[in-house]
């Protein structure tokens, strides 16, 4: 039986686990209380993720205890932690994409009407699992591959909590969906709080969620328990310093760059459907950053700049000359690379290691009359992996046994590589912690002071006011604003994002 008289549904007691090369916790304790919303932060890397799997039955510890309501837990796969009120939302998604959503929220789980699933009754249920939430705009007959990741992510986290756990753990939970959203989501935490006296761990970067939402905050470094503290007690700066055994004192580390002539020029972007008429210049030394709400189009019109969709209009000229794009290979032709906002869909190639995935795209410039220069590219490998702090314990490592900021530094050491002489970046410090957000901004700054391009795309304002020399504002497919440095604020910015400026 329970021991229903603790405080707490989670204790974790000293648990270590290794992986091959890499001590991913070391003695560990954590406690979180019934009915409260726990914060677990920390740099990528961390343990935070290995410790909530230790908890869910998907890793074994190999020294500790996990308690759950004052019981041993003795879990060995991720069905056997839900059936005791545990369940998890995985960072990366993992939905079975041509399922519908009420296929995908009660999988191996079905209501039966006889030896059959009874198809009627379990789109009721998720009728009414999806009003008790105030989701309305998703259908339970939708396929899940027509949703957005925004979407998918109110999916997984109705799904969590239609199986009435006790304790839901949640693993960047709000790192793809908009503002509103993240709002109707914390209006569902503390309604279940409150009524269900449930409890959450937030797996987060996001400094102001937490004072947002949280009770209590933990913070692990290097797979090392440091602290907990009450929301109410900490701050920003204390928060930092425990995570990164420093403070930070810049968090864009903007360095003054020449700003030089037009390096490419866009005129007329269309996609039918999609984005129109979208005009810009980039000149040489220039951060431009794009902002704007999910669905503005920024994606849309950055991915069909560099190749990976077509253009039905427009034109795009660099240095004067007429580019002809039609695929991302094309774009490398003219010094261009692109780090896109899907880590894992469009972005790392997960068998492979990570020397592979560093070298994808320079492979090329290692290569002599057919042989492989090996040393050469070790080295520049070697000098990426410093230079970006990565941690890893070998270049033959496995990319998809890193943490996702580790994964994200790869994919940024990838396309510096290539030497290009414009880089587009799509989210690039999503899901990753302060210290690798402000060594990303100083790599982008110091890339501009070289005289290379920069575009970036952020949802973040305080990101793209904080490094950007001009921002072009997209709201449904069209620019609607242009803002210089001296003027960004971001009433202005949200204004044109959400089409409502008058001058």
């Amino acid at each position: 039986m329970s021991n229903n008289n603790t405080d707490y549904i989670l204790e974790v007691e000293n648990i270590s686990k290794a992986f091959p090369g890499v001590q991913a916790l070391q003695d560990i304790t954590m406690k979180v209380r019934k009915g409260t919303v726990h914060a677990l932060m920390g740099e990528n890397g961390a343990g935070k993720s290995t410790l909530m799997k230790i908890v869910v039955g998907v890793y074994t510890a190999d020294t500790g205890t996990v308690k759950i309501d004052g019981e041993i837990a003795h879990y060995n796969n991720i069905g056997a932690s839900i059936k005791h009120g545990v369940s998890m939302i995985f960072q990366e998604l993992n939905p079975i994409p041509h399922m519908t959503v009420a296929e995908n929220i009660y999988l191996n789980r079905e209501p039966k009407k006889g030896l059959f699933v009874d198809f009627k009754k379990m789109i009721k249920d998720t009728e009414v699992l999806f009003e008790s939430l105030g989701i309305h705009n998703i259908e339970p007959t939708d396929k899940m591959f027509r949703l957005t990741v925004a979407k998918k992510q109110m999916v997984e986290i109705a799904k969590a909590i239609s199986y009435n756990s006790k304790l839901i753990i949640m693993d960047e939970p709000t790192s793809a969906i908009t503002d509103k959203e993240v709002d109707h989501l914390f209006e569902m935490v503390r309604k279940l709080k409150k009524e269900n006296n449930v409890a959450f761990i937030f797996i987060t970067h996001k400094m102001d969620e937490v004072f947002q939402i949280t009770d209590e905050i933990t913070v692990f470094r290097d797979g090392r328990y440091v602290g907990t503290d009450l929301a109410a007690n900490s701050s920003r700066d204390k928060l930092i310093a425990w995570m990164v055994g420093r403070e930070i004192t810049q968090m864009f580390p903007k360095e003054e760059a020449e700003i030089g002539e037009v390096v490419m020029s866009c005129r007329g972007l269309t996609r039918k459907g999609v984005f129109k008429d979208v005009s810009f210049d980039l000149k040489k030394g220039e951060i431009l950053g794009f902002a704007g709400l999910m669905g503005a189009g920024r994606t849309e019109v950055m991915e069909a700049l560099f190749g990976y969709t077509k253009l039905d209009a427009g034109e795009v000229t660099i240095h004067g000359k007429k580019a002809n794009i039609s695929m991302p290979r094309d774009a490398l032709k003219y010094r261009m690379a692109m780090l896109t906002e899907d880590r894992k869909g469009t972005g790392c190639f997960l068998p492979l290691s990570v020397r592979d995935n560093m070298t994808v795209a320079s492979m090329t410039d290692y290569s002599k009359m057919g042989f492989l220069r090996k040393k050469a590219m070790e080295k520049a490998c070697l000098e990426q992996k410093d230079k970006m702090a990565i941690k890893t314990p070998s270049m033959n490592q496995l990319i998809k046994n890193l943490s996702g900021g580790n994964q994200q530094k790869v994919l940024v050491a990838r396309w510096l590589m290539t030497n290009p002489e414009i880089l587009i970046v799509d989210e690039p410090t999503r899901g990753i912690d302060v210290g690798a957000k402000a060594e990303i901004h100083k790599l982008l700054s110091m890339m501009a002071k070289e005289g290379r391009s920069v575009i970036m795309i952020s949802s973040e304002l305080p990101e793209v006011m904080g490094m950007s020399d001009r921002i072009m504002v997209m709201h449904e497919g069209k620019i609607t604003g242009e803002v210089n440095r001296a003027d960004a604020d971001q009433t202005l910015i949200m204004k044109y994002a959400t089409n409502t400026y008058v001058s």
